[in-house]
């Protein structure tokens, strides 16, 4: 049994999919798609920069999703159709977008239409620099929340990643998160590393972004998706329309429960991973949750040359 994941905020960088826009000529029309959907040149801001720019949350978003769906496009021109190469279907946050479109869910204009508003929504929720978000290396989930719990901080400080066992990352205003951190590395944390990010994402200070997404979902049409998908918010597999929807509105100020969707992955008797996208940051958590999983990274001409030609046989 495989799995077919998808990569978070993150994973975007200057260049991201240029060596796949020239070597397959079969993908332009998803990047054109995506630009004439946003009535901009996303392509070129990928390709060319500025960083500045790129890394904005309502740019890298939209983003990030056109590697992942370019790949499977690529795959799908070639006879590898995405319920042939996988079972099951997972993404990080903004990766459970990819997701859904991936498996004929959304449509992939709509997609980034929806990724433009989450990121500007998630963007101008919370003022700028009055927030924070830290990843926490070197303890478990129950230590930070506990630490959390039972701290006498008033300000908003939740867990907002539980990424792998030993990575954990916290979101909230920025004095309760600096206070947090102080508390952990007492508790025996390694490492605390703030995380360049726009906004909190991911924690109650996202609420006028959940509720912006809220509205504009209900207008938007979902299919039943291809694969079954476990969604971050609950870790349930489920091809309900009208739960998928909930929890992408849930899913603004939940935290993402990743270790847990690699647990429910093994659970399931899923033996390979397979990350379509930017990056490799999911292959390489899943060494850490779920040893044992053969791993696959398509983020190259490369990589998916070389994964199409031994698919068959691994």
């Amino acid at each position: 049994m495989k799995s077919l994941v998808f990569p978070g905020q993150g994973s975007q960088y200057v260049g991201m999919g240029k060596d796949l826009y020239d070597s397959f000529p079969e993908i332009k029309v998803t990047f054109e798609e995506v630009n004439n959907a946003l009535d901009q040149n996303l392509s070129r801001l990928m390709f060319e920069g500025p960083e500045n720019d790129l890394i904005l949350t309502e740019n890298a978003q939209p983003a990030i999703m056109t590697i992942g769906i370019a790949t499977i496009e690529i795959l799908k021109s070639r006879g590898f159709a995405v319920d042939k190469i996988s079972n099951i279907s997972a993404g990080h946050s903004l990766g459970e977008y990819t997701s859904l479109t991936a498996l004929n869910s959304l449509s992939l204009t709509d997609t980034a239409k929806l990724l433009r508003l989450r990121g500007k929504a998630m963007q101008d929720s919370f003022p700028s620099g009055k927030g924070a978000m830290a990843a926490i290396l070197g303890l478990d989930i129950n230590e930070v929340i506990e630490t959390i719990d039972a701290s006498e901080i008033k300000n908003v400080c939740q867990v907002a990643n539980d990424n792998a066992p030993g990575q954990i990352v916290i979101s909230g205003e920025i004095n309760a998160v600096n206070d947090i951190i102080s508390l952990l590395k007492d508790k025996g944390a390694k490492k605390a590393i703030k995380l360049p990010v726009s906004a909190p994402f991911h924690c109650e200070l996202m609420n006028d972004a959940k509720d912006i997404m809220k509205k504009e979902l209900i207008n938007i049409t979902l299919n039943k998706p291809i694969i079954p998908i476990v969604q971050n918010t609950t870790v349930d597999v489920t091809e309900d329309i009208e739960i998928i929807k909930n929890n992408l509105v849930n899913q603004v100020t939940a935290t993402v429960r990743w270790r847990e969707t690699m647990e429910k992955f093994k659970e399931l008797g899923v033996d390979s991973i397979i990350e379509a996208g930017a990056g490799n940051v999911l292959t390489n958590l899943a060494k850490r949750s779920a040893p044992n999983l053969q791993r696959f990274t398509l983020n190259s001409k490369e990589s998916l040359e070389n994964f199409m030609r031994d698919f068959n046989i691994v």
